[in-house]
């Protein structure tokens, strides 16, 4: 198999991976924060803070797989 070829079959598969991971990440996270949100009402605004931060970092890392997957497709 040809390095391209390669390539042009790993790159979606890798962002598609990228994705699902953040999709699954993100969804367990907000999960914990709605259930936390509920067990103490209080305390909402600093579980939001902290839930958006790190759904934050999780999408970085998808962007990053991204960027990462647009810079190897220049190789194809």
């Amino acid at each position: 198999m040809e390095p391209n070829t390669a390539l042009a079959f790993s790159l979606p598969l890798g962002l598609a991976l990228a994705a699902l991971g953040c999709g699954l990440g993100l969804g367990k996270a907000v999960a914990a924060a709605l259930e936390a949100t509920g067990r103490q009402p209080e305390a909402s605004t600093k579980i939001l803070v902290n839930m958006m931060a790190g759904c934050a970092l999780i999408e970085a890392l998808t962007l990053y797989a991204l960027v990462f997957g647009f810079s190897l497709m220049g190789k194809i």
